[in-house]
């Protein structure tokens, strides 16, 4: 039989686990939980457990988000060959190290789309006869979309809806516009950095278990969307506090799709750099996707077939016209980058 001092010290050992499972599950919901921060406050942390939830107020519009910390860490990217209803590209699974970054806590919605796509702050500013900035001058001076040959939502929805039908390149160009209206660096995920976000810690084939029918607590997609993408943020957020990383929309990330990439991938921070406009990588699945298209490690690739009824000639760089199903999120590194490398992650090349 053990002794007294053995199943005292086995019991104090289960207690020290449990507690502090008990305390990362408490740090998780109270950084979900917690009253975001200024946007400026977080201007010169270095350190990530500096690291705060904060809000975004975009000048001159009505339009404010949410970027939630996200610690870097290390993490086995891609699906084990066990789990079901994988696909090939999502292998060989293999472990990757992320730096800290901020990312959207929701995808970004038409509320703020529009203030870069139809240049409502400009007019607001001029309403409100405010000079400009310096700052505003340089957003300014960005490129924008041009005019959209038709309502975009298709009569699915637009306040606080995410917006669908841009191109990666378009998406890019938000973020340069974005950057420059608010003096912090945005940019889209890696996919790398997606996927670690939306595992959120887990290494289950959806960031709440395997049982996929569980879904719908956390997901709009085919089967309950009624056909259309849903309000922001009405469904359950995974561990780190994002919503809709499985579902509503599909994600662009910044990275070329690359079905191999896996084999190659770099073990810190791993980008396989766009040189073309298609195929890149879209992340997350959809209201117009079955549950394994939702999982985490489901990856999807772009395609000329999502501008098939653009009527434009030539193709709009702007727009895929049958894209309803593709959106995005920013994310913003804790190190900041060097303002030559800013310009690589807004543009990497011209569109193809």
């Amino acid at each position: 039989m053990p002794s007294l001092t053995r199943i005292l010290f086995a019991r104090q050992a289960r207690l020290a686990a449990l507690v502090a499972g008990l305390s990362f599950v408490a740090s998780l919901a109270s950084a979900a939980d917690s009253k975001p921060v200024a946007a400026d406050a977080t201007v010169g942390v270095k350190k990530p457990e500096e690291m705060k939830l904060y809000k975004e107020i975009i000048l001159d519009s009505d339009a404010e988000f949410e970027m939630v910390p996200i610690q870097g860490g290390k993490y086995k990217m891609g699906s084990p060959e066990t789990e079901a209803k994988r696909n090939d590209d999502e292998g060989p699974q293999h472990k990757v190290e992320i730096a800290p970054f901020w990312m959207g806590k929701h995808e970004v919605s038409w509320d703020e789309y529009e203030v870069f796509m139809f240049q409502l702050d400009v007019a607001r500013r001029k309403i409100d006869m405010r000079e400009p900035t310096a700052a505003d001058k340089a957003a300014d001076a960005s490129s924008k979309p041009t005019k959209p040959y038709t309502d975009m939502t298709f009569g699915m929805g637009k306040e606080k809806h995410p917006v669908i039908c841009m191109t990666q390149y378009s998406a890019m160009k938000y973020c340069e516009w974005l950057s420059k209206k608010t003096g912090r660096y945005y940019r889209l995920p890696t996919e790398a950095e997606w996927e670690y976000a939306c595992r959120a810690g887990t290494t289950t084939a959806y960031s709440f278990g395997d049982d996929e029918s569980k879904l719908g607590d956390y997901a709009w997609f085919y089967e309950n969307s009624d056909g259309k993408y849903h309000e922001i943020g009405t469904k359950k957020p995974n561990p780190w506090g994002l919503y809709d990383m499985h579902g509503n929309v599909g994600e662009w990330c910044f990275d070329q799709y690359d079905a191999d990439f896996y084999a190659v991938s770099p073990k810190s921070n791993p980008l396989n750099k766009p040189k073309t406009t298609e195929p890149c990588v879209v992340r997350g699945g959809s209201w117009d996707d079955d549950p394994e298209m939702c999982r985490s490690a489901t990856r999807v690739e772009s395609t000329v077939d999502w501008k098939q009824q653009d009527p434009q000639i030539p193709q709009s760089i702007w727009y895929y016209t049958d894209a309803l199903f593709v959106g995005f999120r920013v994310v913003r590194p804790l190190e900041e980058p060097t303002a030559e490398e800013k310009a690589k992650t807004w543009a990497p090349g011209p569109p193809q």
